[in-house]
């Protein structure tokens, strides 16, 4: 059995430097100071340039810690406690809040501008291969669109800085439009040049690029082509999802100890040591669970009885028991603690082994459901199957083969059908930090109509987009801080 040493780990990156040593079967950073000038002459190189795109996305401040706890204070299905639990008011951003999500700019901007420089200067190599040129470009081109769809998606109209522009301060906010135009741009380049397989577990490939096409064509209103960048996936039948028949074997998908599954398609890559792990697992425990070795801090909860989405959900679905926990924190006997991702063993709260998932088989069964069905009108035949995989799976049933739990066709219109993907999808990401963003592409209608049904809140319309950050505004000059801010701010 693999160990947790061989699993791959990306070192925190110095602001102003570039740090990378690649193996054969794993990837492992230690620092080293680069000169742009002399380096990315070869292969080693430009890949060590290229760890340096990923290693800013898995910083204990970006999506799989601090910003992923952003998020998750803001579903139907659980609440913010402590300094997050305004923002499960929906109001806005306060004093306290506004940091985190200015230090999550900071992180995609700097990943954006380490993408930058690999796309900027693999191509002067003097001592690497086309094809290596070709494929380390196209990896930094999905990174750097990967980066851009978070911006677009929290900030909305943000500055877009490509390596044509790398070295020049003053962007002025480009619309969202010109974003996603860049974002499928980097995408298409990326799912034509990427390799089938990655080099080393936790690299892209051309499956994570059709992956994230779906999820941004789905999130445009592009059924037809979700549906099909989906379908690619499907029917490339190198993806399936893990079987499960007790709440405990959801540990074979999202424990700590897991190396990948038939299920991954690209996760960031997790180590169980200091700074090398996900810290979003720090936020979910209470340190009298002794379920995450760093203690806890509770920051979510959820309430058995008064929570609907909880609390209409079958008991008979594993992910019930096998996501929840019943822990008093101080509110009640009612109260409950997500313990998805745990880590018993972790060295502290920075030091969980647990993987964080962006995108696994599950999701694109869920996204060709959905894409299928809205592309038809209607649901169809295999976007029924694709949500009964997923449902099957959810009840301890071979993911395959038709079971007694299975939906029906006849059992849906168009509405409820979509209704239904979207309750699924609820359930099966829960603390992923990809509820809120679900909601929202449906529209702010039908997001606040969500909202409010499962919360009792009202979300303003300042909550919908987070502040651009002040430092931005005062140092950025293409910028005017009364016409540039989000509204709101």
């Amino acid at each position: 059995m693999k160990t947790i040493q061989k699993k791959l780990a990306y070192a925190l990156l110095p602001l102003l430097g570039l740090t990378g040593l690649s193996c054969q079967d794993v990837l492992i950073e230690a620092p080293k100071s680069i000169a742009v000038e002399t380096f990315y002459n070869t292969a080693p190189e430009v890949e060590a340039a290229t760890n340096a795109v990923y290693g800013q996305m898995r910083t204990i401040n970006g999506i799989s810690g601090q910003l992923g706890a952003q998020m998750e204070a803001y579903t139907d299905y659980s609440y913010g406690r402590g300094s997050y639990a305004v923002l499960s008011d929906f109001q806005g951003l306060n004093s306290t809040n506004i940091p985190r999500t200015d230090d999550g700019w900071r992180i995609f901007y700097l990943s954006i501008r380490n993408a930058n420089l690999v796309i900027q200067n693999a191509p002067k190599g003097s001592a690497i291969s086309a094809a290596d040129v070709k494929r380390y470009v196209a990896e930094a081109k999905f990174l750097r669109a990967y980066n851009y769809f978070w911006l677009v998606r929290n900030w909305g109209n943000v500055p877009i800085r490509t390596e044509a522009t790398l070295n020049e301060p003053n962007i002025k906010r480009n619309t969202a439009e010109e974003v996603y135009t860049l974002i499928l741009a980097d995408l298409k380049e990326a799912e034509a040049s990427l390799p089938d397989k990655p080099a080393q577990i936790g690299r892209v490939t051309k499956w994570a690029a059709k992956a994230a096409l779906a999820e941004v064509y789905l999130t445009r209103g592009q059924f037809a082509e979700a549906r099909d960048k989906a379908d690619e996936i499907i029917q490339s039948k190198l993806f399936s999802l893990i079987p499960v028949a007790v709440p405990a074997d959801f540990e074979k998908i999202f424990g700590p100890t897991v190396i990948n599954t038939p299920e991954e398609i690209w996760y960031l890559k997790m180590t169980r040591q200091p700074d090398q792990g996900m810290y979003l697992v720090q936020f979910a425990h209470h340190p009298g669970s002794r379920l995450q070795g760093g203690g806890g801090f509770f920051a979510h909860y959820s309430d058995s009885q008064r929570n609907p989405v909880y609390k209409n959900w079958d008991n008979a679905d594993l992910r019930k028991s096998a996501f929840w926990y019943s822990w008093n924190i101080g509110l009640g006997a009612n109260s409950i603690l997500c313990k998805k991702f745990s880590d018993p063993l972790a060295p502290n709260g920075t030091g969980a082994g647990n993987d964080f998932p962006i995108y696994r088989y599950a999701d694109v069964l869920l996204l060709y459901a959905e894409a299928a069905a809205r592309a038809g009108n209607g649901p169809t035949a295999a976007a029924l199957e694709t949500l009964n995989q997923v449902h099957r799976r959810a009840y301890g049933k071979p993911a395959t083969t038709p079971s007694t739990v299975d939906f029906k066709l006849t059992d849906f219109t168009a509405t409820a059908f979509n209704d239904q993907v979207i309750k699924e999808r609820g359930y099966e990401t829960q603390y992923e930090a990809k509820r809120w963003l679900d909601l929202k592409r449906l529209g702010i209608p039908e997001l606040k109509r969500r909202i409010k049904e499962a919360t009792g809140k009202d979300v303003a319309d300042k909550h919908l987009f987070w502040p651009i950050p002040i430092g931005e505004l005062n140092f950025n000059t293409a910028l005017d801080a009364s016409k540039d801010q989000n509204p709101g701010y």
